[in-house]
Protein backbone atom coordinates (compact mmCIF):
# COMPACT_ATOMS: atom_id res chain seq x y z
CA UNK A 1 0.00 0.00 0.00
CA UNK A 2 1.30 3.25 -0.92
CA UNK A 3 1.54 5.63 2.36
CA UNK A 4 1.05 9.45 1.10
CA UNK A 5 -0.12 12.45 2.40
CA UNK A 6 -1.41 15.61 0.36
CA UNK A 7 -1.87 19.73 1.03
CA UNK A 8 -2.68 22.19 -0.03
CA UNK A 9 0.13 24.62 0.64
CA UNK A 10 1.27 27.60 -1.41
CA UNK A 11 2.16 28.05 -4.55
CA UNK A 12 5.37 28.00 -5.56
CA UNK A 13 7.15 31.64 -6.84
CA UNK A 14 5.80 32.48 -10.45
CA UNK A 15 4.96 28.79 -11.75
CA UNK A 16 1.40 29.32 -11.70
CA UNK A 17 -1.88 31.46 -12.16
CA UNK A 18 -4.98 31.12 -12.16
CA UNK A 19 -6.20 28.11 -10.73
CA UNK A 20 -6.04 25.03 -8.27
CA UNK A 21 -3.32 23.23 -7.40
CA UNK A 22 -1.92 21.22 -4.75
CA UNK A 23 1.37 19.57 -2.85
CA UNK A 24 1.73 15.46 -2.78
CA UNK A 25 3.72 13.94 -0.84
CA UNK A 26 4.96 10.41 -1.22
CA UNK A 27 7.93 8.02 0.93
CA UNK A 28 10.86 7.14 -0.52
CA UNK A 29 10.15 4.19 -1.23
CA UNK A 30 7.16 5.18 -3.25
CA UNK A 31 8.20 8.35 -5.03
CA UNK A 32 8.93 6.56 -8.21
CA UNK A 33 4.80 5.98 -9.09
CA UNK A 34 4.82 9.71 -9.25
CA UNK A 35 3.89 9.61 -12.91
CA UNK A 36 1.77 6.69 -12.36
CA UNK A 37 -0.31 8.91 -9.75
CA UNK A 38 -0.35 11.75 -12.12
CA UNK A 39 -2.15 9.86 -14.74
CA UNK A 40 -4.75 8.80 -12.89
CA UNK A 41 -5.49 12.32 -11.32
CA UNK A 42 -5.18 13.55 -15.60
CA UNK A 43 -7.93 11.08 -16.51
CA UNK A 44 -10.38 11.26 -12.67
CA UNK A 45 -9.80 14.93 -11.62
CA UNK A 46 -12.84 17.20 -12.65
CA UNK A 47 -12.04 20.29 -15.01
CA UNK A 48 -12.84 22.70 -12.55
CA UNK A 49 -13.45 22.56 -9.16
CA UNK A 50 -15.46 26.04 -7.07
CA UNK A 51 -15.66 27.59 -10.68
CA UNK A 52 -11.49 27.74 -10.47
CA UNK A 53 -9.78 26.01 -13.14
CA UNK A 54 -8.27 22.32 -12.40
CA UNK A 55 -6.28 22.23 -16.08
CA UNK A 56 -3.06 23.93 -16.68
CA UNK A 57 -1.71 25.15 -19.68
CA UNK A 58 2.68 24.00 -20.33
CA UNK A 59 5.16 26.01 -19.06
CA UNK A 60 5.21 29.69 -21.06
CA UNK A 61 8.66 30.68 -22.13
CA UNK A 62 7.53 34.04 -22.17
CA UNK A 63 6.57 34.44 -19.06
CA UNK A 64 9.57 32.84 -16.44
CA UNK A 65 7.82 29.23 -16.81
CA UNK A 66 4.56 29.86 -15.27
CA UNK A 67 1.69 27.69 -15.57
CA UNK A 68 -1.75 29.42 -16.39
CA UNK A 69 -5.14 28.08 -15.38
CA UNK A 70 -7.02 27.30 -18.12
CA UNK A 71 -10.90 25.93 -18.81
CA UNK A 72 -11.28 23.31 -20.90
CA UNK A 73 -14.27 20.63 -21.48
CA UNK A 74 -12.92 18.08 -22.96
CA UNK A 75 -9.61 15.81 -22.91
CA UNK A 76 -7.31 14.65 -20.04
CA UNK A 77 -6.30 17.14 -17.65
CA UNK A 78 -3.35 18.94 -16.90
CA UNK A 79 -3.61 19.29 -13.06
CA UNK A 80 -1.10 21.66 -11.25
CA UNK A 81 0.18 18.66 -8.73
CA UNK A 82 3.89 18.85 -7.60
CA UNK A 83 4.94 15.65 -5.40
CA UNK A 84 7.98 15.41 -3.35
CA UNK A 85 9.13 12.98 -0.37
CA UNK A 86 8.85 15.33 2.70
CA UNK A 87 12.39 15.78 2.80
CA UNK A 88 12.84 16.74 -0.65
CA UNK A 89 10.56 19.41 -0.56
CA UNK A 90 12.17 20.88 2.44
CA UNK A 91 15.20 20.64 1.28
CA UNK A 92 13.97 22.73 -2.05
CA UNK A 93 11.86 25.09 -0.20
CA UNK A 94 13.78 26.55 2.43
CA UNK A 95 16.91 24.16 2.14
CA UNK A 96 17.04 22.05 5.02
CA UNK A 97 15.41 18.32 5.82
CA UNK A 98 15.58 18.29 9.44
CA UNK A 99 13.65 21.39 10.62
CA UNK A 100 12.95 19.94 14.46
CA UNK A 101 17.14 20.64 15.36
CA UNK A 102 18.05 24.22 13.89
CA UNK A 103 20.93 26.69 14.84
CA UNK A 104 19.69 30.34 15.84
CA UNK A 105 21.69 31.92 12.37
CA UNK A 106 19.54 29.02 10.56
CA UNK A 107 16.43 30.94 11.08
CA UNK A 108 17.66 34.40 9.77
CA UNK A 109 18.67 32.09 6.30
CA UNK A 110 15.68 31.85 5.85
CA UNK A 111 12.95 33.85 3.83
CA UNK A 112 10.32 35.13 6.07
CA UNK A 113 7.78 34.58 3.85
CA UNK A 114 8.18 30.46 3.29
CA UNK A 115 8.49 29.95 6.71
CA UNK A 116 4.84 32.26 6.56
CA UNK A 117 3.99 29.73 4.03
CA UNK A 118 4.94 26.51 5.63
CA UNK A 119 3.45 27.73 9.17
CA UNK A 120 0.26 28.21 7.52
CA UNK A 121 0.29 24.80 6.14
CA UNK A 122 -3.57 23.30 5.49
CA UNK A 123 -2.93 19.16 5.33
CA UNK A 124 -5.83 17.67 4.47
CA UNK A 125 -4.27 13.94 4.78
CA UNK A 126 -1.15 13.54 7.22
CA UNK A 127 -0.27 9.65 6.68
CA UNK A 128 3.45 10.84 6.88
CA UNK A 129 2.98 12.91 9.74
CA UNK A 130 4.09 15.94 8.41
CA UNK A 131 2.23 18.10 10.90
CA UNK A 132 4.52 17.01 14.06
CA UNK A 133 7.91 17.51 11.64
CA UNK A 134 6.66 21.26 10.90
CA UNK A 135 5.70 21.51 14.62
CA UNK A 136 9.02 23.01 14.96
CA UNK A 137 8.53 26.23 13.01
CA UNK A 138 5.13 27.40 13.92
CA UNK A 139 7.32 31.06 14.89
CA UNK A 140 10.52 32.17 15.61
CA UNK A 141 12.62 31.11 19.01
CA UNK A 142 12.71 33.62 21.25
CA UNK A 143 16.56 34.62 21.00
CA UNK A 144 15.72 35.06 17.48
CA UNK A 145 12.67 36.96 17.90
CA UNK A 146 14.07 39.51 20.15
CA UNK A 147 16.75 40.09 17.99
CA UNK A 148 14.62 40.72 14.97
CA UNK A 149 12.68 43.32 17.36
CA UNK A 150 15.52 45.10 18.48
CA UNK A 151 16.95 45.16 15.12
CA UNK A 152 13.36 46.84 13.87
CA UNK A 153 13.80 49.27 16.57
CA UNK A 154 17.39 50.19 16.14
CA UNK A 155 16.41 50.72 12.95
CA UNK A 156 14.13 53.55 13.45
CA UNK A 157 16.13 55.07 15.83
CA UNK A 158 18.55 55.47 13.70
CA UNK A 159 16.45 57.67 11.23
CA UNK A 160 14.13 58.74 13.80
CA UNK A 161 14.70 62.79 13.55
CA UNK A 162 15.06 62.79 9.66
CA UNK A 163 11.41 62.98 8.72
CA UNK A 164 11.44 66.34 10.09
CA UNK A 165 15.77 67.29 9.07
CA UNK A 166 15.08 66.51 5.56
CA UNK A 167 11.63 68.82 5.06
CA UNK A 168 13.70 71.32 7.24
CA UNK A 169 15.97 71.34 4.35
CA UNK A 170 13.52 71.86 1.98
CA UNK A 171 13.85 67.98 0.83
CA UNK A 172 10.39 66.75 0.81
CA UNK A 173 11.04 63.67 -1.37
CA UNK A 174 13.61 62.55 1.15
CA UNK A 175 11.27 63.26 4.00
CA UNK A 176 9.10 60.38 2.51
CA UNK A 177 11.01 58.05 2.09
CA UNK A 178 12.45 57.86 5.21
CA UNK A 179 8.58 57.83 6.19
CA UNK A 180 8.38 55.14 4.25
CA UNK A 181 11.21 53.27 5.56
CA UNK A 182 10.13 54.04 9.54
CA UNK A 183 6.48 53.25 8.63
CA UNK A 184 7.52 49.68 7.37
CA UNK A 185 9.78 48.66 10.41
CA UNK A 186 7.13 50.33 12.73
CA UNK A 187 4.42 47.68 10.71
CA UNK A 188 7.17 44.92 11.22
CA UNK A 189 7.04 45.19 14.28
CA UNK A 190 3.63 45.02 14.66
CA UNK A 191 3.74 41.80 13.37
CA UNK A 192 6.69 40.53 15.25
CA UNK A 193 4.71 41.94 18.69
CA UNK A 194 1.77 39.53 17.37
CA UNK A 195 4.03 36.33 16.29
CA UNK A 196 2.94 36.54 12.70
CA UNK A 197 5.61 35.94 10.37
CA UNK A 198 5.45 38.50 7.58
CA UNK A 199 4.75 38.01 3.96
CA UNK A 200 7.00 39.19 1.02
CA UNK A 201 5.83 43.25 -0.38
CA UNK A 202 2.53 41.98 -2.53
CA UNK A 203 0.84 40.85 0.62
CA UNK A 204 2.33 42.54 3.44
CA UNK A 205 0.09 45.72 3.35
CA UNK A 206 -3.30 43.24 3.32
CA UNK A 207 -1.45 41.34 6.13
CA UNK A 208 -0.76 44.16 8.25
CA UNK A 209 -4.63 45.50 7.86
CA UNK A 210 -5.69 42.50 8.96
CA UNK A 211 -3.12 42.17 12.18
CA UNK A 212 -5.07 42.11 15.56
CA UNK A 213 -3.66 45.54 16.96
CA UNK A 214 -4.89 48.71 17.90
CA UNK A 215 -6.15 50.61 15.05
CA UNK A 216 -4.71 53.74 15.91
CA UNK A 217 -1.31 52.46 14.19
CA UNK A 218 -2.71 51.56 11.29
CA UNK A 219 -4.67 54.83 10.85
CA UNK A 220 -1.36 56.84 12.05
CA UNK A 221 0.38 54.90 9.64
CA UNK A 222 -1.79 55.90 6.49
CA UNK A 223 -2.08 59.46 7.74
CA UNK A 224 1.91 59.82 7.57
CA UNK A 225 2.11 57.77 4.41
CA UNK A 226 -0.18 60.07 2.90
CA UNK A 227 0.44 63.15 4.32
CA UNK A 228 1.09 66.18 2.22
CA UNK A 229 2.87 68.34 4.79
CA UNK A 230 6.09 67.74 6.87
CA UNK A 231 4.21 68.68 10.04
CA UNK A 232 1.44 66.47 9.40
CA UNK A 233 3.55 63.79 8.55
CA UNK A 234 6.27 63.99 11.23
CA UNK A 235 2.79 63.73 14.11
CA UNK A 236 1.40 61.00 12.42
CA UNK A 237 4.37 59.13 12.84
CA UNK A 238 5.77 59.79 15.79
CA UNK A 239 2.25 59.23 17.24
CA UNK A 240 2.55 55.84 15.54
CA UNK A 241 5.98 54.89 17.78
CA UNK A 242 4.24 55.77 20.58
CA UNK A 243 1.62 53.33 20.18
CA UNK A 244 4.21 50.71 19.15
CA UNK A 245 6.40 51.81 22.48
CA UNK A 246 2.98 51.12 24.03
CA UNK A 247 2.49 47.39 22.68
CA UNK A 248 6.30 46.87 23.74
CA UNK A 249 5.68 47.73 27.35
CA UNK A 250 2.25 45.65 26.89
CA UNK A 251 3.56 42.80 26.14
CA UNK A 252 6.33 42.37 28.60
CA UNK A 253 9.44 41.49 26.72
CA UNK A 254 11.40 44.03 29.05
CA UNK A 255 10.71 45.95 32.08
CA UNK A 256 8.32 48.75 30.51
CA UNK A 257 10.81 51.14 28.64
CA UNK A 258 9.83 54.88 29.56
CA UNK A 259 9.28 57.47 26.66
CA UNK A 260 7.50 60.32 25.67
CA UNK A 261 6.93 62.28 22.66
CA UNK A 262 9.72 64.88 23.47
CA UNK A 263 12.16 66.83 21.49
CA UNK A 264 15.38 65.28 19.55
CA UNK A 265 17.90 67.32 21.61
CA UNK A 266 16.34 70.27 21.77
CA UNK A 267 15.37 70.98 18.53
CA UNK A 268 12.40 71.42 16.69
CA UNK A 269 11.83 67.90 16.18
CA UNK A 270 9.64 65.50 17.77
CA UNK A 271 10.93 61.73 18.58
CA UNK A 272 10.65 59.06 21.16
CA UNK A 273 14.33 57.72 21.23
CA UNK A 274 12.91 54.18 19.99
CA UNK A 275 16.84 53.20 20.33
CA UNK A 276 15.79 52.72 24.09
CA UNK A 277 13.28 50.01 23.14
CA UNK A 278 16.39 48.47 21.05
CA UNK A 279 18.75 49.04 24.05
CA UNK A 280 16.26 47.46 26.41
CA UNK A 281 15.56 44.17 24.17
CA UNK A 282 19.59 44.11 23.47
CA UNK A 283 19.97 43.00 27.26
CA UNK A 284 17.62 40.42 27.00
CA UNK A 285 20.14 39.17 24.59
CA UNK A 286 23.14 38.55 26.62
CA UNK A 287 24.94 35.55 26.63
CA UNK A 288 23.11 34.30 23.40
CA UNK A 289 25.06 34.56 19.76
CA UNK A 290 23.41 37.71 19.59
CA UNK A 291 24.24 39.81 21.80
CA UNK A 292 26.87 41.82 19.79
CA UNK A 293 25.68 41.25 16.52
CA UNK A 294 24.77 44.39 14.39
CA UNK A 295 21.32 45.38 14.54
CA UNK A 296 20.62 44.56 10.96
CA UNK A 297 17.22 42.22 11.36
CA UNK A 298 17.49 39.92 8.55
CA UNK A 299 17.35 40.27 4.71
CA UNK A 300 13.52 39.49 4.66
CA UNK A 301 13.48 42.59 6.17
CA UNK A 302 14.54 44.63 3.34
CA UNK A 303 12.20 45.05 0.68
CA UNK A 304 11.80 43.50 -2.19
CA UNK A 305 15.83 41.52 -1.68
CA UNK A 306 14.24 38.76 -2.87
CA UNK A 307 17.18 37.85 -5.05
CA UNK A 308 18.78 36.75 -1.87
CA UNK A 309 16.12 35.40 0.40
CA UNK A 310 14.33 33.01 -1.71
CA UNK A 311 16.90 30.74 -3.77
CA UNK A 312 18.18 28.17 -1.10
CA UNK A 313 21.30 28.24 -2.74
CA UNK A 314 22.54 31.22 -0.64
CA UNK A 315 21.08 30.08 2.07
CA UNK A 316 24.33 29.03 3.44
CA UNK A 317 26.31 32.26 2.45
CA UNK A 318 23.53 34.03 4.13
CA UNK A 319 23.88 32.20 7.39
CA UNK A 320 28.05 32.89 7.26
CA UNK A 321 27.22 35.92 6.86
CA UNK A 322 25.62 36.69 10.29
CA UNK A 323 28.02 34.19 11.57
CA UNK A 324 30.99 36.54 10.63
CA UNK A 325 29.00 39.44 12.42
CA UNK A 326 28.23 37.10 15.74
CA UNK A 327 32.85 36.60 15.52
CA UNK A 328 33.37 40.17 14.56
CA UNK A 329 34.61 41.44 17.85
CA UNK A 330 36.48 37.74 17.98
CA UNK A 331 38.55 38.09 15.09
CA UNK A 332 42.08 40.77 14.93
CA UNK A 333 42.49 42.90 11.80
Amino acid sequence: MVRISWAMMMRYPRTTCGGLGFIFFLEEKEIHRKEQILDVFSKELPYTYRGYSVHFSSPDPNDNGVRHGEYIEAGRVNPLIFMYTPESFLKEYIGKTDVSHLEPLDWLSFSEHRLLALSKRELYWDALHLQEKLKGISYYPETVWLYLLASCWAVIGQEQAFVKRCGMRGDDIGSRIICGRIAERLMRLCFLYTKNYAPYSKWFGTAFSNLPIDSKIKENIGQAMAADTIQKREKALVQAQALVGEMHNQSDVTEPVSFSITHYFNRDIQVIYADRFAEAIYGKLKGTIFEKMPPVGTFSQIGNFTAATEPVIYQKAVANFYRSLALADEETV
